[in-house]
């Protein structure tokens, strides 16, 4: 699995699609974005690691950045959607950032 994370239209699906010669129908059949989303509500987020790594390529925005918000609730969703990126991570054989839509290789290689 893939992992490709970094802030909100930082150009992480363009990047891919680039990168691995997919077109749009290509990446929404293989891969999935928008993770994030799904940590709030997880009741178990090692399960849902584990499920979401069966894809070729998980898409994660990054939420952590900026002011925290005062909002136990929000907090709680940032925190775990935090840690479900940390957890794809490890699973992952490949992590990449994009800035900017610029790559940068934090586990394995670029492609």
């Amino acid at each position: 699995m893939i992992f490709v994370t970094g802030p909100l239209f930082a150009g992480k699906r363009e990047y891919i699609c680039s990168a691995l010669g997919w077109t749009e129908e290509d990446l929404a059949r293989r891969a999935i974005w928008d993770v994030q989303d799904l940590a709030a509500d997880a009741p178990d987020l090692e399960a849902l690691a584990q499920d979401l790594s069966r894809h070729e390529v998980v898409i994660a925005t990054e939420i952590g950045g900026g002011v925290v918000p005062t909002d136990p609730a929000q907090r709680q969703a940032r925190e775990a959607a935090g840690r479900l990126s940390c957890l794809l991570a490890q699973r992952a054989r490949r992590v990449i950032r994009v800035v900017c839509g610029l790559p940068q290789a934090m586990k394995g290689e670029l492609l």
